[in-house]
């Protein structure tokens, strides 16, 4: 028995329920070729357990007039008859042959097979047409169409409990957090152990993981100079540290959201630091008002350090902004913080 069929769009809707913000390459877990490679693998009936697989061809090769014949019969005729030469299903083809490698190589290789959605045989060689793809079990059975509702959200949270990797869950709970709005303030802990509330915002938690997570991680003997909130209400400053390191600290608008100091060094390192929930990266022009802040502070360029950080390395922050950030700067995301981004300006690969 073939499986009950939703139809494309809510297979679509579905993914984008399934797979939230945070997850790894989500973009190729949710996008509309991710849609119609599921919806395709249900309509052939390609599900753990059942012996039935699918491969790119079943995808690109499908037309709207043939998902519309849900009839068994149709949908098992498509299944064989799709592999041969000189068969073509009625009306005009989803997509052209030429999608057969962001299918195999985006979609389902670096996206459902690797959280766990799409299951692969390992025996057909690499080289091989032969179909070596089928939906989990579990996975395939959130599209049933009969599940809906508060018995449709207890099943996407139980398979995504049970199945993404730990990394993929944590980095959802991290995302997750950082969207949360719960509570009047944020607890965040200095380096040297003194604790400040900042208000709740969009960038209050990339604020906290800079100095919680971040400076410790990057930082050998790192230290708070100043830190800001929405609103430009400064949290916290320290004049006299900045004052040791001839660095001179005036409220103005040039001001990062952070900036930090790592003592560690013979000659110490500044870092600044721009949160960025919505807007406001390190661009070009940003980076020169904080370069002739660090001038005019008599503290040299060689030892200062620029990062613009976000929640994500898949939210649209990030998207939106990429394109803008300044040569020699650096990109952190609170989701991954053990990597950082270097957009490098040296013509050398080296170093």
């Amino acid at each position: 028995m073939l499986p009950d069929l939703l139809d494309w769009e809510g297979v679509h809707r579905r993914l984008g329920l399934i797979f939230p913000e945070g997850t790894p390459h989500r973009n190729y877990c949710t996008r509309e070729l991710a849609a119609s490679t599921v919806f395709t693998a249900l309509y052939i009936g390609a599900v753990e357990g059942t012996q039935i697989f699918f491969g790119p061809k079943h995808v690109y090769r499908m037309t709207n007039k043939q998902a519309d014949r849900t009839d068994e019969t149709s949908r098992k005729r498509y299944a064989s008859k799709i592999l041969g030469a000189g068969f073509q299903p009625p009306g005009k083809r989803w997509y052209s042959d030429n999608t057969r490698e962001p299918i195999r190589d985006e979609t389902l290789r670096e996206g459902l097979v690797a959280v766990g959605a799409v299951i692969e045989k390992t025996d057909v060689p690499t080289t091989s047409s032969k179909p070596r793809y089928a939906l989990a079990y579990g996975f395939a059975a959130l599209f049933d169409p009969q599940l809906t509702g508060k018995a449709f959200d207890a099943a996407v949270a139980a398979w995504q409990a049970s199945t993404l990797n730990p990394g993929a869950l944590a980095r959802i709970k991290i995302v997750r957090k950082g969207a949360s709005t719960d509570g009047d303030s944020v607890l965040v802990t200095f380096p040297n152990g003194e604790t400040r509330r900042m208000a709740v915002g969009p960038s209050t938690e990339i604020t906290k993981a800079v100095i919680e997570v971040f400076a410790p991680k990057f930082l050998q003997k790192p230290a708070v100079l100043f830190v800001s909130e929405s609103g430009n209400k400064v949290v916290s400053r320290d004049d006299d540290l900045a004052r040791s390191i001839g660095l001179k600290i005036q409220a103005d608008k040039n001001l990062p959201d952070t900036i930090l100091v790592d003592l560690g060094p013979a000659h110490p390192l500044l870092v600044f630091v721009e949160a960025v929930a919505t807007d406001g990266p390190i661009n070009e022009r940003r980076k020169k008002a904080l370069e002739e802040l660090a001038i005019n502070a008599g503290f040299p360029l060689e030892h200062v350090v620029y990062v613009t950080a976000y929640l994500d390395r898949g939210s649209s922050p990030f998207k939106k902004t990429v394109d803008t950030l300044a040569w020699g700067s650096h990109a952190w995301f609170v989701s991954e913080p053990d990597g950082l981004v270097e957009l490098k300006s040296e013509k050398s690969l080296a170093g």
